[in-house]
Parts: structure tokens; C-alpha cells; sequence
């Protein structure tokens, strides 16, 4: 791997920040490269925006042998025919339009590439198609780990979130595809992986999977909690809009239609 491409996260990864920041994408989204040291050939997950030079920085971090997808959305996967053409690393993804020279991704799959072991987990909610990627036998950045000369100590490794976990805040449920209920059981499912390092897609790294989640699952109650306050304030038959207003009262106007969207999940999982 080139080590001048990206910052060094852990042992197997490093994250490079697409030029794309804004209120949904925080300062940009997070394409991560995974390779074994001493490895020449790399994964990437989530090429990003078409944007020709973070693409080609990209290209540049070693000999990419396969490209993966954490979802559909366009800032992860706008870029993906262009890294294509620029590697020809087959591409795979949950949704098969996004895979390239490839089958779709299957849930608890495992991927041996460029010396790594890379779990599948389905991990919807955000969308239907979210999926995040564990790689059981990753360390901190500067640990051994593997191919180095002292045995890596076992460990929960680190995950590779997508938008499911960010590395900061709360993700924007894109209902009708994306749905609570899902989303709850995913934020369980990661909370499994205990202390596990999380490699969000927007984002800094984040400490302990297990303690993330909890947290993640306690604001959710939360929320629910408000939404079903403001039901009853305003009547069960208070429009999406105006459940929001009361919840969201203190959000700038742009962030609005994914407080919205998320309100909607939330009606649609209490039943209205």
C-alpha cells in the first residue's frame, strides 16, 4: 500500500476524505482503503463522488482488487463506474446495479483480499441496502498486527460502518426505504462486536461499537418518546410536518427533510 495515500486509522486501514463536506456528509464522506502491510493490493470501500482527483488518489493507494459498497446513495456511489474504468477491480455492492463484474453482496459472507479478513454484515435502516464491513483481526493504528513479526492480540477488531453509525451524531433514516425497525436490530447487531473500533462514512473514528450503539439505541427511545408526546399534544392526526416543527424546533431549515424523513420512520414504526 502506498503509505503517503490517506491517513492511517488501523492496522489494515486508512481513510481518505472525499472534497464533497456539507450538512448530511459532515467535512466529506470517508472512502476507506484496506490492505494488509507489506500488501500491494488494497480494497476500497466506497469510492465516493466522481470526483477525478480524489478517484485517482485512490488508484494510487495500491493495486485495488475489488471495490465495495456500504449503500446506494450517490455520495458513496457516484463515483463507482469511474473507479472502474480507472482499476478494473470488479465492484460489489448489497444492490446488484451497483455491482460491476461481480455478484452482490450476501449477508455473514466472509471476503479474503489483500490479506484481510472482511466480514458481511446486512445492516439496513438508513436504507434497506446498508451493509458494514468487519475485519475481526484489525488493531489500532502503530499495534501489530498481521503480517507483522509479534502475534496480534485477539479482539473485537474494527467495523466498517457506512452511514448506520457516523462519527458523530445521529444518521438520517431515508424512509420509506429505510425503516426504525430495521435500524434498531442493526445497531444490536453491531453492539455484538463489543469494542470494536467504528470506521464510519462521515466522520472520525469512534471507540467501542458496543458503547456507540447502546447509545445510539438510547436516543432513538428518546426520540420516540417525543414523537409520541407530540402525538398526543396535537392530535393523532398532526401532519409529518408539524410533528417535526415541535421536535425538531431547533434545526436549521436545510436539515429539515431528513429530520423529516426520520420522523416519518418513526410514525410508520409506531403504526401511523
Amino acid at each position: 500500500m502506498t503509505e503517503d495515500t490517506g491517513i492511517r486509522t488501523t492496522t489494515l486501514t486508512r481513510r481518505q476524505t472525499a472534497p464533497n463536506p456539507g450538512p448530511m456528509t459532515l467535512e466529506g464522506t470517508n472512502s476507506w482503503v484496506i490492505g494488509a502491510p507489506g500488501q500491494e493490493d488494497v480494497v476500497v470501500v466506497d469510492p465516493g463522488p466522481a470526483d477525478r482527483g480524489h478517484l485517482a488518489v485512490l488508484a494510487a493507494a495500491g493495486r485495488t482488487v475489488l471495490t465495495l459498497v456500504t449503500h446506494r446513495h450517490a455520495d458513496h456511489t457516484e463515483g463507482v463506474a469511474d473507479f472502474h474504468a480507472l482499476t478494473g477491480a470488479p465492484v460489489r455492492a448489497f444492490r446488484p446495479e451497483f455491482c460491476r463484474d461481480a455478484p452482490p453482496l450476501a449477508d455473514r459472507e466472509t471476503i479474503e483480499a489483500a490479506g484481510c479478513r472482511i466480514r458481511v454484515l446486512h445492516t439496513p435502516g438508513h436504507t434497506s441496502d446498508s451493509v458494514s464491513f468487519h475485519l475481526p483481526e484489525d488493531t489500532p493504528a502503530g499495534t501489530p498486527g498481521p503480517g507483522r513479526s509479534a502475534a496480534p492480540a485477539a479482539g473485537p477488531g474494527s467495523v466498517l460502518t457506512g452511514d448506520t453509525v457516523l462519527g458523530r451524531g445521529t444518521t438520517m433514516l431515508d424512509h420509506p426505504d429505510g425503516s426504525l425497525g430495521d435500524y434498531l436490530r442493526s445497531l444490536q447487531r453491531l453492539a455484538v462486536l463489543g469494542g470494536a473500533l467504528v470506521l464510519p462514512a462521515h466522520g472520525d473514528v469512534r471507540e467501542d461499537a458496543e458503547a456507540v450503539c447502546e447509545e445510539l439505541l438510547e436516543h432513538r427511545m428518546e426520540r420516540l418518546a417525543e414523537v409520541r408526546e407530540a402525538l398526543r399534544d396535537l392530535g393523532r392526526g398532526a401532519s409529518l410536518e408539524a410533528i417535526t416543527a415541535r421536535i425538531y424546533a431547533d434545526v436549521p431549515a436545510h436539515v429539515l427533510p431528513a429530520a423529516r424523513s426520520s420522523v416519518g420512520a418513526q410514525l410508520a414504526y409506531l403504526g401511523f
